[in-house]
């Protein structure tokens, strides 16, 4: 890195140095230090530049849905977890997360240790130095300030739950600045900086930047969502992994959800058709003027293009998944007596909860969704892989959600828009922040989780009678905590938060490593649905059961997932160390 800033350094040099005139003129065909720092307008084109490295998929932040070649989009996420199984030849860096199969110098996944997010902070920092510059109100000046600080706290702080301990930086850096061979500065010491740079664009920034939000600028509703969302991760983070202060970052998740939901002007998208509503907003082009869309990012043709759609086509949902949706009752299937077993496919969404036909495909639906090319060409769902037709499943589960047959052109052509920030996850955010500090209300859950099932037709969550599912008896946690877990991984299914969710419930050993397994494959469900024999998918008998289910990844490498402890944090890449030895390593990656 030294090598390259002193490259540079000299190059400019010796050019000044061919007129020595030049140094007493501005540049008269760029922009220079002396002469930007001065409107309105040139805060905003700068703070500009932040939205394009916030959307580059270094990030985890606007990336969006795989753009180019790249297979690490926001929607892809839940693919390194047990909510959904991946076709080896699409998304397999994210199975072989799945499986533990990640080194300190191959880490398949684009948004982790990487030089753009130190760029994109000094790029923070070099605006953060001259903003005060501009002849303007300071109140204007304030809200660009608002907007870089959210995005470095944003950004480190996902950094943060990915590593740990991570560098500080909060000023433009030189070749002779001892913060380039530093040691990483402590999590929590970096995470009270965090806090600082959220607090203050909660602060400042405006409500509205009067842009039409479509999709527009972060504005100070999105950085109360962002602030729960990290409030939350870091205080269950220390409270199941050890950290002091836990609670004080709950109460900060929950009071940033809560005037959200208070004073914002969002709401559940709903017309009235629970049996609709949820999956609604995944399905529309233009998501301007949706309430519950709080930022999103537009594709058109032409201009930037995704291959989410046919990625999509390849991500097909866990036996595990299926399994979590309560019965209309608002039991679990452990105990419903309305659970009508999964011998026959369709009877799986019998007197279910109706997200669960909102986001795996029910044969009836086919035509609803406009998948008239399937009946067409005489395919019929479920449609393992192997059988006829291009979109088949590695588990016989089709997932519906995000998945808009009219916008599936070929690869890299792609328009549908993808969902950043939502209404709905600062609900499910609020009610966890709550019950994890113990003050849970009924009235907290009316005005949360019981919000969310009443768009879709579900009984409320009552206080007061919290069922207790036998398969999570072992969590160590309360029953109304396991529920409320539950109804997070229902709602969010497939927008990329389990991964972070496993990892700060430190849940991984117990979740990671059971095998993923599909659709019933006993003798009846192979001649009813595959009477020519031609899945090529491979099943076995799952332990408990007695009964043969499909086993995506049986004989591979990937059929037994490895989560261990060293896993809740990643390595540091060998090459960042070696440019740096002061980094460190984490535990276990030595």
């Amino acid at each position: 890195m030294r090598n390259k800033i002193l490259y540079f350094l000299i190059f400019a040099a010796f050019l000044i140095s061919c007129n020595d005139d030049s140094m007493n003129r501005y540049p008269l065909t760029s922009i220079s230090g002396e002469t930007f720092w001065n409107t309105e307008n040139d805060l905003m084109v700068y703070n500009n530049v932040f939205y394009n490295y916030a959307k580059s998929n270094a990030m985890r932040l606007l990336n969006g849905n795989h753009e180019g070649a790249t297979r690490d989009g926001q929607y892809s996420l839940d693919g390194m977890t047990d909510n959904d199984v991946r076709a080896l030849s699409y998304n397999g860096n994210h199975v072989r997360i799945r499986a533990g199969q990640i080194t300190p110098d191959n880490n398949p996944i684009s948004f982790g240790w990487n030089r753009t997010c130190f760029y994109f902070v000094r790029a923070i920092n070099i605006g953060l130095a001259n903003y005060d510059k501009a002849d303007i109100s300071q109140s204007i000046i304030d809200q660009y300030k608002a907007e870089a600080r959210l995005f470095r706290g944003w950004m480190v702080a996902d950094k943060v739950s990915l590593y740990g301990d991570y560098p500080w930086i909060d000023k433009e850096l030189n070749i002779d600045s001892d913060e380039l061979f530093a040691e990483r500065t402590p999590r929590e010491t970096v995470m009270e900086k965090v806090l600082a740079d959220l607090d203050y664009a909660c602060e400042y920034l405006p409500d509205d930047w009067g842009d039409g939000s479509a999709p527009g600028r972060l504005n100070r509703w999105s950085a109360l969502l962002i602030k729960s969302r990290v409030c939350l991760f870091e205080g269950t983070w220390r409270k199941y992994h050890g950290g002091t202060n836990p609670d004080s970052w709950l109460q900060a998740a929950a009071t940033a959800a809560k005037e959200l939901i208070d004073n914002g002007p969002y709401q559940l998208y709903s017309t009235g058709d629970p049996a609709h509503d949820y999956n609604a907003i995944f399905q529309m082009t233009d998501l301007t003027g949706v309430d519950e869309v709080m930022y999103w990012r537009r594709y058109e043709q032409g201009i930037v293009q995704n291959s989410w759609q046919i990625y999509y086509y390849m991500s097909t949902a866990t036996k595990s998944m299926v399994e979590d949706y309560l019965c209309t009752d608002g039991l679990p299937i452990t105990l419903s007596d309305l659970y009508q077993g999964d011998e026959v496919f369709e009877n799986l969404f019998e007197n279910r909860d109706p997200r669960l036909k909102q986001t795996i495909l029910h044969p009836d639906d086919v035509e609803y969704y406009d998948y008239g090319g399937l009946t067409a060409i005489g395919t019929t769902i479920p449609n393992p892989t192997g059988k006829t037709g291009s979109w088949t499943s590695v588990t016989g589960y089709h997932q519906v959600k995000h998945v808009n047959q009219p916008q599936n052109v070929y690869f890299h052509d792609g328009f549908t828009p993808c969902v950043i920030l939502r209404f709905g996850e600062a609900l499910l955010n609020y009610a966890e922040a709550k019950a994890e500090l113990g003050t849970l209300s009924q009235t907290d859950l009316d005005i949360s989780i019981n919000q969310l099932r009443d768009r879709v037709g579900m009984v409320h969550m009552d206080i007061n009678n919290i069922p207790v599912d036998p398969r999570y008896t072992d969590w160590g946690v309360s029953p109304l905590i396991v529920e409320i877990r539950r109804e997070r991984r229902i709602e969010l299914f497939g927008e990329g938060f389990r991964f972070d969710d496993i990892r700060r419930w430190k849940l991984g050993e117990k979740l990671m490593t059971k095998k993923d397994y599909g659709i019933r494959w006993d003798e009846a469900n192979r001649n009813s649905i595959d009477p020519a024999g031609a899945v090529s998918l491979q099943y076995e008998v799952v332990p408990g059961t007695g009964i043969e289910y499909i086993c995506p990844n049986k004989g591979s490498d990937f059929e037994n997932p490895v989560f261990e402890s060293k896993h809740y944090l990643w390595p540091i890449p060998v090459s960042a160390r070696s440019q740096n030895p002061t980094l460190g390593q984490n535990p276990g990656w030595e």
